[in-house]
């Protein structure tokens, strides 16, 4: 495998494989995303605790991120896409049940794969996801992504002192124009989304705004949808003094929603 010269140290995906014995015997997936301009480490806690349960967990880093954001640049929503396509059919040809999650674009991502899987996925958790700004400057990307490479870092974005994200300390404007322009669609297909939804969200979030939560709960079709406040955290929660509550609350859910 080729490493990239400038991968962040910190940016190794995660995968731990299921413990039946502790399932059931029955081999339980958890696919879970990091967010936008993000990297693994943002969710390796969330992810090792899940783990601890016996479910085999994949935190992949998607393509262009825990290097620079210049390289973020060159990739788009379909590369990052395509990556998590790529560990979720390898997960669902080896375990039994399989529960995907993701923070911020992460959520968005999953969702949409969701939509695409239908049945083939057991449940869903997101953390703060983003699938709607009502920032303006969204309007100028087409032409600002050709002058400018990137705006301000939107990063770090934590409550807790002292707990630092590891994100990029620039937006690339490529790169946030693929996010943005795949998110219509996914609105739009928020319907084919059937499979029990957890959605847990920072009751102050400085990075998505109002938009998504009424977007998602009321557009997807799952008659199973748990919401769950996290009052102490700002937007990367899962580093954040609620990352108990997302364990526990994750943890649960998987449970419920894979059992035989």
């Amino acid at each position: 495998m080729t490493i990239h010269p400038t991968l962040h140290p910190l940016a190794s995906p995660l995968s731990v494989p299921a413990r039946p014995e502790l399932t059931g015997g029955r081999r339980i997936g958890v696919l879970l995303s990091h967010g936008f301009t993000g990297q693994p480490a943002s969710i390796k806690p969330w992810g090792e605790a899940l783990a601890e349960h016996g479910y085999g967990v994949e935190v992949p880093r998607l393509p262009g991120h825990g290097t620079t954001w210049q390289d973020c640049n060159t990739t788009t929503w379909e590369d990052w896409y395509a990556e998590l396509s790529r560990v979720f059919a390898d997960l669902r040809r080896t375990h039994d049940a399989v529960v995907i999650g993701g923070l911020s674009m992460g959520g968005a991502l999953t969702l949409r794969l969701a939509a695409d899987h239908g049945d083939a996925v057991a449940g869903v958790v997101v953390v703060n996801p983003a699938v709607a700004t009502g920032r303006k400057d969204v309007k100028l990307l087409p032409v600002l992504k050709h002058v400018l490479g990137s705006f301000p870092g939107i990063a770090n974005d934590i409550k807790k002192p002292g707990v630092e994200e590891h994100g990029y300390t620039r937006t690339p404007l490529r790169a946030a124009h693929s996010m943005f322009r795949a998110w219509p669609g996914l609105v739009a297909d928020l319907p084919r989304v059937t499979a029990p939804l957890l959605y847990l969200r920072s009751t102050v979030d400085h990075v998505v705004d109002d938009l998504t939560q009424p977007l998602v709960v009321s557009g997807v079709s799952s008659r199973d949808v748990t919401e769950v406040s996290l009052p102490e955290s700002y937007h990367v929660a899962t580093l954040d003094n609620d990352l108990p509550t997302i364990i526990e609350e994750t943890a649960a859910f998987v449970k419920r929603v894979t059992a035989a």
